[in-house]
């Protein structure tokens, strides 16, 4: 999760700023938000590590285990927190911190104890989850526009077919631990994960569209973003028609695949845009 925030912060950050990019300011950019997302990552395994320990493909973090202590792990996390805002307030901008203050706070203090709530925790926790690129976008100097809000909803979209297929293929540990994830053990209520990753994919591909209608990228993007889209559609349906294991894996697969192309994409056509 960590490195797919700073490659996202990156993104925003090569997206905001003409060439050529100031790298210097990049890197303090991701130093910041990797002590930030450390901190986030810290306060959550301390808030879940027991139900860490009811779920195999958790069962082994530092604290569920015990190889770590709860008081060191809060000191880690308060001094990585504490230095990561510090750093991006005085190294980059206040704006920067003050967003990764937010998205620290809606991960550990909202995401996290909903998850024990309700199944719309993962609403919530897909706001933290797509502030990392407009974190970048400001970090370079960028305004809190349409185009940060066009790069915040891409990523925002984006997460919950990935996530559908992963709390389904992990639906029986988020049971036996108590978590209230959307995908149901019982087999009649299965295609709910499924309906939810194709409506979400379906609002992805006009919202991803939006960065050629405002000027951040041209036809290109737009037409790779439309063939990606349409295949991350496809896979939701597949997955939604008949959910296993395979469908799932495929679904997730697929939204690996999507994110860096398009990602990868968008700043291609922006950079040639410039030119």
């Amino acid at each position: 999760i960590a490195v797919m925030a700073l490659v996202t912060v990156t993104i925003g950050f090569l997206l905001a700023k003409e060439t050529p990019w100031d790298l210097s300011r990049l890197l303090e950019t991701l130093i910041g938000v990797a002590l930030v997302a450390a901190s986030s990552s810290c306060f959550n395994q301390v808030l879940e590590r027991k139900t860490d320990r009811l779920m195999n493909r958790t069962m082994d973090r530092p604290l569920a285990a015990g190889r770590l202590s709860v008081g060191e792990a809060i000191v880690f996390g308060i001094l990585t927190l504490a230095i990561g805002l510090v750093w991006l307030a005085v190294r980059v901008n206040l704006l920067t911190a003050l967003l990764g203050s937010m998205t620290f706070v809606l991960y550990v203090a909202a995401y996290t104890p909903l998850k024990r709530i309700t199944s719309f925790n993962t609403v919530i926790g897909a706001i933290p989850g797509a502030l990392p690129p407009v974190l970048g976008w400001v970090a370079a100097g960028g305004k809190p526009d349409q185009s940060a809000f066009a790069l915040f909803a891409i990523l925002f979209l984006w997460q919950f077919p990935h996530f559908m297929a992963i709390a389904w293929l992990y639906r029986e540990d988020y049971a036996a631990a108590g978590l209230k994830m959307l995908p149901s053990t019982e087999e009649k209520r299965q295609w709910g994960a499924g309906l939810v990753a194709i409506g979400y994919a379906s609002a992805l591909i006009p919202v991803s569209l939006i960065p050629s209608q405002i000027g951040l990228a041209g036809i290109g993007y737009a037409l790779g973003a439309l063939f990606l889209g349409a295949g991350y559609l496809w896979f939701s349906i597949a997955f939604y028609r008949r959910p296993s294991v395979t469908a799932a894996r495929q679904l997730l697969l697929t939204s690996l695949i999507y994110l860096p192309v398009l990602y990868l994409i968008l700043v291609a056509d922006h950079c040639l845009l410039l030119r």
